[in-house]
């Protein structure tokens, strides 16, 4: 039994940061997923694949994979650089792109 613990990326859905403060610990399928002949679906008798825990920080969620025993990895969380560029900065005469309609 191994784990994943990771932060979550903020959704391309949404231009905030909402739920992305917290550290996830996600379990590793331990039985590949099976494809159902008839309809097609696809499914797993692995329940842990369905787990997901919430933690306020890496040390608590690497705290509950040693005291249970899990194997885990931590997946670092790629921090964001903003560039700060203003509106004005596409009208400007020295713009280095032509302008183009």
């Amino acid at each position: 039994m191994s784990a994943k613990i990771y932060r979550p990326a903020k959704t391309a859905m949404q231009s905030g940061k909402a739920r992305t403060d917290h550290w996830v610990l996600e379990f590793d399928p331990e039985i590949p997923r099976k494809i159902d002949p008839m309809m097609g679906y696809t499914s797993s008798k692995d329940m842990r694949q369905q787990v997901h825990l919430n933690f306020d920080s890496r040390e608590e969620a690497v705290a509950y994979a040693e005291r249970n025993g899990i194997a885990y990895r931590i997946a670092q969380p790629k921090e964001t650089k903003r560039k700060r560029v203003a509106y004005a900065d596409n009208f400007r005469y020295s713009r280095r792109q032509p302008w183009t309609h």
